[in-house]
Formats: C-alpha cells, sequence, structure tokens
C-alpha cells in the first residue's frame, strides 16, 4: 500500500534525533514552556522573518486567539472561504463573530477577492484567507481591498509552511495583520500532537495573544482577560519539531519535485493543481480534479494506492453549519468538493512509488 503520508518513515530517518531531544526534555523535568518553546519561537521567527511568534495548542487556537488578540469579538463579521477545514469557521465563532462566505477560485481553491465587495458589510471587521493546499491566496489583492476598506486580515498559513510570495519571497504568513498555523503532525512541519503558533509584526497583538493563550494571565494566579485559553505548546512537541525545522526547505522542495512529475505525466488525464505565478507552492496536499473522483478513488483503493478528499462537503453544507449560506449559492466550492482527490504527498515517497501512483491514475483517467 502506498499511503497519502507516512509518519513512521519520517520518524526513523530522524529517529537518534528526536530520540535524543525527547530524553533531553525528559531529563530536565520541564514540560510546558521553557526554554525549549521559547527557542522553537526564536527559531521560527528567523526561519519566517517575523519579529513574533507566539506559540499555542493548536491550528484552531491560534487563528481564535489571534482575531481576539485583534480586537474581533460578538457583532463582528469575518470574511472567509467555505472550501477549507472547518477549524477556519470555528475560530471565527470562538471569537464571537460572524463568517461570511465567498466562493472560491475554481483554478486554485482559494478566496476569489473579486467577491470581497459583495460580503462587505458596516459589521465586517476582517478577512481570513486560506492558502489552501500549500498555495498563497492572491495577497495583493485581498491586501489592497482590506486597506481600502478599514479590514484586518488573518492569514489561515495552517497548510502554507514555507510557502512563499512573490515578487518579495515574503513568506505564508508574514504578510496580513497576523497568521494562524497548524503543527499537526500531517502537516509540512508536524509535530507529534496537536500544536500550533501565531505570526505578527504587531507587538500589540503578540502580546495580547500571549495573554489569552495562557489563562488572560501573565503573572500565575492574576489574571487580566476574561474566557482565556489552555492553549500552550509542550516542551516535548518544541523539542521535536526543532529538530525537524531545519529539515524543512529540503522537504518541500522534494514535495515539489514529486508534485511536478505528477504534473507532467498526469495533464490530460485528470486536472492538476495550478500553481500560481505569483506564488511558490508547497504542496501540503497534491490534489487533482476529475468528474468521476468516487470511481478513480475506488481504482486507487484496489490498485494499492491510498487517497483522501480535502474536502469533501464545503462549510455551508455542513449540517452545523447551514445558516452561513443556502445551498447552490457558492457554486465554485460546491463543484470542487464533488471532484477534488488528494494523492500521495510526502518528501519520502521512492521514484518507484510515485510512478506506481501515476500508473494507477492514468489507468482510470
Amino acid at each position: 500500500m502506498i499511503s497519502i503520508l507516512d509518519l513512521k518513515r519520517e520518524y526513523l530517518e530522524l529517529k537518534q534525533e528526536i530520540d535524543a531531544a525527547i530524553e533531553r526534555v525528559l531529563t530536565s523535568g520541564g514540560f510546558v514552556g521553557g526554554p525549549e518553546v521559547a527557542a522553537l519561537e526564536d527559531d521560527l521567527a528567523a526561519y519566517l522573518g517575523v519579529p513574533y511568534v507566539v506559540s499555542c495548542g493548536s491550528g484552531t487556537d491560534a487563528l481564535a486567539i489571534a482575531l481576539r488578540a485583534m480586537g474581533i469579538g460578538p457583532g463582528d463579521e469575518v470574511i472567509t472561504t467555505p472550501f477549507t477545514f472547518v477549524a477556519t469557521i470555528e475560530a471565527i465563532q470562538h471569537a464571537g463573530a460572524r463568517p461570511v462566505l465567498v466562493d472560491i477560485d475554481p483554478q486554485t481553491y482559494n478566496l476569489n477577492p473579486g467577491l470581497l465587495e459583495a460580503a462587505l458589510s458596516p459589521r465586517s471587521k476582517a478577512i481570513l484567507p486560506v492558502h489552501l493546499y500549500g498555495q498563497v491566496a492572491p495577497m495583493q489583492a485581498i491586501l489592497a481591498f482590506a486597506q481600502k476598506h478599514g479590514l484586518q486580515v488573518l492569514e489561515d498559513a495552517a497548510q502554507a509552511i514555507g510557502a512563499r510570495y512573490y515578487p518579495e519571497q515574503a513568506h505564508a504568513g508574514t504578510l496580513g495583520h497576523a497568521a494562524g498555523f497548524s503543527l499537526y503532525p500531517s502537516k509540512n512541519l508536524g509535530a507529534y500532537g496537536d500544536g500550533g503558533f501565531i505570526t505578527t509584526h504587531s507587538e500589540a497583538i503578540a502580546q495580547e495573544s500571549r495573554l489569552l493563550a495562557n489563562h488572560g494571565s501573565r503573572e500565575r494566579y492574576h489574571h487580566l482577560r476574561a474566557a482565556g485559553y489552555t492553549s500552550r505548546l509542550d516542551a516535548m512537541q518544541a523539542a521535536i519539531l526543532r529538530v525537524k525545522l531545519p529539515r524543512l526547505e529540503a522537504w518541500n522542495a522534494r514535495r515539489r519535485q514529486i508534485a511536478a512529475h505528477y504534473t507532467q505525466a498526469l495533464k490530460g488525464y485528470v486536472q492538476t493543481p495550478c500553481e500560481m505565478p505569483y506564488a511558490l507552492h508547497v504542496y501540503h496536499q497534491y490534489t487533482i480534479r476529475h468528474p468521476e473522483r468516487d470511481r478513480l478513488a475506488a481504482h486507487l483503493k484496489q490498485q494499492g494506492i491510498g487517497s483522501s478528499i480535502h474536502y469533501p462537503v464545503p462549510v455551508h453544507l455542513q449540517p452545523a453549519y447551514r445558516g452561513l449560506a443556502p445551498a447552490g449559492s457558492l457554486p465554485a466550492a460546491e463543484a470542487a468538493a464533488r471532484e477534488v482527490l488528494s494523492l500521495p504527498m510526502h518528501p519520502f515517497l521512492e521514484e518507484a512509488q510515485v510512478e506506481a501512483v501515476v500508473r494507477a491514475v492514468q489507468s482510470c483517467a
């Protein structure tokens, strides 16, 4: 079986260093916060080129805490996409705001900035673009619209660590007022459990985020904000991530190499991902499109090839969120949900495995 992800292989490649990092934490007796977490935050800030990184318990928490730190709350509206993991929407609701959905670009699956004007209202306070599958959303247009209308921008960079935005080669997650990243194990940079972090150029947002993430407290048993969070990255995860971070660029380069091979071999068989000229894609997922997606997925399974659907149901058609928009009102997202399929994609895929995936797709599509 060729799996869509191989975390065991990743661990075995780094076993000696990861085991040493874990032993270092166990021996220290310090498991929450401390020097490992502080060092990881410094490493991430240096890598991404931002002054402030605030670690937290998950990517969902990163978005929710950042929104609150940006002053978003009850009565406010946040414009975002329906074609995303539900955490994007949950974070807006956790902040007390209302998600307002705009449709996607059918080529990139990212938020379509041409539709922002129609979603604007007097209650609009922020835009939350998602850098889906590892490709940066069209931030120039989004930021220009936000500036024109006095809105803040929070990037959902959960799937896009290491992605770049041209011409400045700026990292995803460094373009808006703040960003939330996920360190879930499946991500391009993943912990061995949940984790996340916030990036920002704003000292005020960073300080407020750190306060909210720790029970609204700077000093133990003295609480300055109500309804804070227990959202802290533990030292074990930070130590593991410090082993992985120096490999991220090479891993992302290997993802891009595999993606290029897929794209060249599969054109004419399926709709391959569109890499926009303004962005360096890091292929958290290599997501194709086919009108008979379910038949293709079943065929791949028979051939011993793993696949996954990201995402089978857009947010506004989920039972929990049907009040956000009526069925049929976001046609590009709804069509994508019926047709997308993610192929195996991780930096430890061998050439023979990549070829096997290609042959399996070609033999069905």
